[in-house]
């Protein structure tokens, strides 16, 4: 009897041992023994998965089933890496991957390079700079703004404009975040140049949603640009050269344990294209126009010591724009600019638990001048912040968790007015500034709720003071994330936000005269609820599909009804600007191929967006400016051969609204025009084909030369900007005529520029 007995409780204890975990510890190094940071580690354990991403320093950490453990590692331009071993202790493990060069053979081998586009969590979005390189682009360098325009949710903004809109929402609803730090000035003029050197940047993630409980502040998308901090091995420079603007990056290895890379880019307009149009122009009004600008950025990476990597990013831009017109004694000047810097510090405290502490400054001005005859006017603006922020990473029951603070103070003057020599009495000045601070503190949590049903949880607490208002909000963010099977997986979320930073747009083409305000006596914060939910199908080996559909409200938005200026004894921000609520809903759709020579994408939006104010038309809902309600992309490339790639973008969208006079009367002899709704009418329909090709004279892991041909809008479109309407009265004066006037900023505009790496 004590025999069967024995054996029994042996047999339970050896399920016991079975079942228990171990610590698994790692490092993961490139054949240059470089910390590779963001590299995928899965795990196959006793028949359970787990998975871990290496931190700033190439480590991760796991913890799994003892016994056989199955272990891929992938990482993009590497080859993947499998181990498998019988795992019995806690152990520390080194993993060491190749670059992936292609060889001819004569079999077909497929790599496992990381998508260029890839769907993450609760419908956000991956991109990989590197690999959509053969996407069309004005200047044949990747264009971040124009890419996110291709993808659903974003509503294409037309020609002269390199602002977002997202599922609805304004310009200022969207946050970009450089390496962490805010970005208050997006674009360069007229969204033509690509506002960020993707050289420099090493991947972008597109959250439409705005999910996670670290990011906020903004009612709409979040999209975070992640520099290269790769501690680089040896010197390299890369680089484009094109007709109209150039760009550098250089990687420059300063010890084992720290490097630098700087990028810089800079426009020729006016020393080659101005004087040709110049020589031309002896019969035009503009007499001399003026256009330029420089950009550069700059990554340090050192590990100061063993567990610790400290890193500091910066990145500048500066934008001039001057134009002077003899005829009209008329001399005006444009001026841009951003400068933002943050040191940050990484810390392993132990297996499980990390912390990041970053502090930075961001700003960003404009200043326009104009001079006629003796009138001198000047508008200025800017928006200053100095930040902190500090998240810790951690686990509890095996559930990742991640935490942290926040605090920004704010610097703003919307406004600054200037007017001298307006009458001989005297001249004038108007002034607005705005300190605030604002403080958050988040925390975020992923639990496994079933096998197949994995959380998203996330809350943040913000409190925003600017001395005469104050709020305190509570901001839940949830997801839901279903995995049927491994080609079959769903989501659902539900976001609320709030906005203290508005955007006052002043111009329809997007010139950046624009301003930002902060919510003080007068100007409320802003507030947002989205749902959304949606699906992501793998259909084959190559391609894949998803799906989703959007509701979100926005009260407290704000107009401002006027141009680039309002001006008298008795105006002010709080009386000008116009509070308001929308809403906005819509489906969205996109069909993606991955691989093979042929890769691409479809992506498509069918949406709706209004907006009701109680003093803009009679307090009836109308749509709003960008209310698109088609939004169709299709982008494919096409690998010829080892020397030739070939790459076409189509796009249409419904046209954007706008408000036209619906009828025209005499009173005394003057015409007066007369408004039934507010954006009453509606653009064009915006079209456009651009096709590119890259020839590669060298094209390998260490070296590259490259010609790029572009031509943007192909088949010369006619995709006009605004609408200006042209009055003609009879010589009686009893009858008017209004002759609608398209304009077009520009057309079909081919390219070819030299891309380099060595």
């Amino acid at each position: 009897m004590l025999k069967p007995i024995v054996l029994f409780c042996l047999l339970c204890f050896s399920n016991l041992f079975a079942q228990s975990k171990v610590t698994i510890v790692g490092n993961v190094k490139s054949f240059e023994n470089e910390n590779l940071i963001g590299v995928s580690i899965s795990f196959d354990a006793n028949n359970q998965h787990y998975y871990s991403i290496s931190d700033a320093l190439g480590c991760f950490t796991e913890e799994i089933p003892s016994g056989l453990v199955k272990i891929a590692v992938n990482h993009f331009g590497y080859l993947e890496k499998t181990l498998s071993f019988d795992l019995k202790n806690d152990s520390i493990i080194s993993i060491v991957l190749e670059k992936n060069v292609s060889f001819l053979k004569e079999v077909v081998i497929s790599n496992n390079k990381k998508n260029w586009i890839t769907n993450l969590s609760g419908g956000k979005l991956s991109f990989n700079l590197k690999e959509l390189a053969t996407v069309p682009t004005v200047l044949g360098t990747t264009d971040i703004i124009k890419i996110l325009q291709l993808t659903p949710g974003v509503q294409n903004s037309g020609d002269a404009n390199g602002y977002l809109y997202v599922r609805g929402g304004d310009p200022g609803h969207n946050t970009i975040l450089y390496d962490g730090i805010p970005i208050y000035g997006m674009s360069h003029l007229l969204g033509v140049f690509p506002f960020y050197n993707t050289d420099h940047i090493q991947e972008v993630e597109f959250d439409k949603s705005s999910s996670n409980a670290k990011y906020g502040g903004r009612l709409s998308s979040t999209t975070l640009l992640i520099p290269n901090k790769k501690i680089p091995s040896q010197f390299t420079i890369q680089g484009n050269v094109g007709l109209l603007a150039s760009q550098a990056t250089l990687s420059i290895p300063i010890s084992e344990k720290s490097g630098i890379t700087i990028s810089g880019r800079k426009t020729y307009i006016d020393e080659i294209v101005a004087p040709i149009l110049n020589s031309g122009s002896k019969n035009s009004d503009v007499q001399d126009m003026k256009y330029g600008f420089v950009d550069g950025n700059l990554t340090f990476v050192t590990e100061i010591y063993k567990n610790n990597l400290l890193t500091v990013s910066a990145f500048s831009s500066a934008d001039k724009l001057q134009i002077k017109d003899a005829n009209l004694a008329l001399h005006t000047s444009l001026k841009w600019s951003n400068l933002n810097i943050s040191p940050a510090l990484f810390t392993k405290l132990s297996s499980k638990t990390s912390m990041s502490n970053a502090v930075y400054y961001t700003r960003y001005t404009n200043e326009l001048n104009m001079e006629q005859s003796t009138i001198q006017m000047g508008v200025s603006s800017f928006v200053e912040d100095f930040g902190f922020t500090n998240s810790v990473s951690y686990s509890v029951n095996e559930v990742p968790f991640e935490s942290g603070l926040q605090y920004v103070y704010h610097n703003l003057q919307p406004q600054k007015i200037q007017i001298e020599n307006l009458s001989i009495a005297n001249n004038t000045e108007q002034n607005n500034l705005i300190k605030a601070s604002e403080f958050a503190v988040f925390t975020t949590a992923k639990p496994k709720l079933l096998d197949n049903l994995i959380a998203e949880l996330g809350l943040r607490i913000s409190y925003y003071n600017s001395g005469v208002k104050s709020y305190l909000h509570f901001q839940p963010r949830v997801v839901l994330n279903y995995y049927m099977n491994r080609n079959l997986s769903f989501y659902a979320s539900y976001n609320r936000q709030n906005q203290y930073l508005n955007l006052i747009t002043t111009s329809s083409v997007g010139i950046p005269t624009d301003f930002w305000i902060a919510s003080s006596d007068g100007i409320p914060a802003q507030s947002s609820n989205e749902f959304a939910l949606g699906s992501n199908q793998t259909i084959s080996k190559s391609i894949t599909s998803s799906f989703g559909a959007f509701y979100r409200s926005m009260n407290n938005l704000l107009e401002y009804p006027y141009g680039v200026t309002q001006f008298n004894e008795i105006s002010t921000l709080k009386n000008d600007l116009l509070e308001g609520k929308g809403k906005a809903y819509g489906l969205e759709m996109m069909l993606k191929r991955n691989n093979g020579k042929f890769k691409g994408w479809l992506s498509y939006t069918l949406s709706w967006s209004d907006r009701n104010f109680e003093k803009l038309n009679n307090g009836n809902t109308y749509y709003a400016k960008y209310d698109r309600r088609h939004n169709l992309s299709l982008v494919g490339t096409y690998n010829l051969n080892s020397k030739w790639n070939l790459g076409v973008t189509q796009i249409f969208s419904s046209g954007n609204r706008f408000t036209m006079p619906t009828s025209w009367y005499f009173i005394n002899n003057n015409p007066v025009k007369e408004y039934s709704e507010y954006n009453n009418a509606q653009m064009p329909n915006y079209i456009r084909t651009d096709l590119s090709g890259n020839y590669f004279f060298i094209k390998n892991s260490k070296k590259e030369s490259a010609l790029n041909f572009s031509i943007y809008n192909t088949f010369n479109i006619e995709n006009p900007i605004y609408v200006v309407l042209n009055v003609v009265v009879n010589e009686n004066k009893d009858s008017v005529v209004v002759k609608p006037e398209k304009k077009v900023l520009y057309r079909i505009l081919p390219s070819i520029s030299w891309r380099f790496k060595f």
